[in-house]
């Protein structure tokens, strides 16, 4: 029988949107110790290069191996996409991303063998989504649809907004056009969008990634016996405090935090 594990479980995100994910894993794993990360001094990572992304990705993962991690949650879909295999390879602890949880049970979901992939200009345009169903199930057809305007609703508070819902016609209608049945969330910020998408298109099967990744770190925990014993609790540090942390928190994880710790990361170069 495994020896409980007390270390933390380390999980980053550009910035706040990732607290969707974390607040799924508390649910999920209310006994582990998380350290979250959001690099908020940075963000977005959706519209950057894909050679930058892997740069911030990588001093995050140093930083938070620092602090004795035992497994790495990829909560941020742009970093998933661009940066999971250098971080593997890295690690000497479990990495898990948040897209191929998300494509499992899209492919679940589908009936139509037509699915639809929303994210950030960035991990759109990085075809990770696509390739990743792809390697399961060749015979899918996929329509991505980058949604930039997502982002900003959801940090401004607009999501029941008749604005919101006109965003909405406007990015999904192509895939409601091309007959697309489930569509994947691939932003840990559309979640809170999902409310709008159903009411304008209600066929849609939605997949939270949050939810889907929550349940895979959860199985990845209990199969390699590396489950906690003890209280379970949460620590937030972010690499800028910006007037609107508190709000963004308190929107994406509804979980009492002592503190938001401010914390400057180590450059890595480049090269």
């Amino acid at each position: 029988m495994a020896m409980p594990d007390s270390r933390q479980i380390g999980v980053f995100d550009s910035g706040m949107g990732g607290l969707t994910v974390l607040s799924e894993l508390v649910q999920k794993l209310p006994g582990e110790t998380f350290l979250y990360l959001g690099d908020t001094a940075r963000i977005p990572y959706g519209s950057r290069s894909p050679r930058t992304v892997k740069r911030y990705s990588m001093e995050i993962a140093s930083f938070l191996e620092q602090h004795d991690i035992k497994m790495l949650v990829v909560a941020c879909n742009t970093a998933t996409a661009h940066a999971l295999p250098d971080l593997t390879a890295r690690m000497n602890v479990p990495v898990i991303g948040v897209i191929e949880p998300g494509v499992r049970a899209l492919l679940s979901a589908t009936q139509s063998g037509k699915v639809g992939v929303i994210g950030t200009r960035s991990t759109i345009k990085s075809a990770a989504y696509e390739t990743e169903i792809h390697k399961i199930d060749s015979s899918v057809k996929v329509v991505s649809q980058a949604c930039p305007l997502f982002v900003p609703i959801v940090e401004e508070g607009w999501m029941n907004k008749e604005f919101t819902r006109l965003a909405v016609r406007e990015y999904l209608g192509p895939l409601h056009d091309q007959g697309v049945d489930a569509v994947v969330l691939g932003c840990t910020h559309y979640p809170l969008i999902r409310h709008a998408i159903a009411l304008e298109f209600p066929e849609f099967k939605l997949i939270d990634s949050s939810v889907e990744m929550a349940g895979a770190v959860s199985a990845a925990v209990h199969a390699t016996g590396i489950a906690s014993a003890g209280k379970g609790s949460v620590r937030i540090m972010v690499t800028d405090v910006t007037e609107q942390l508190s709000s963004l928190q308190d929107l994406f994880f509804p979980h009492p935090v002592a503190a938001v710790d401010e914390i400057l990361l180590p450059e890595i170069s480049a090269g």
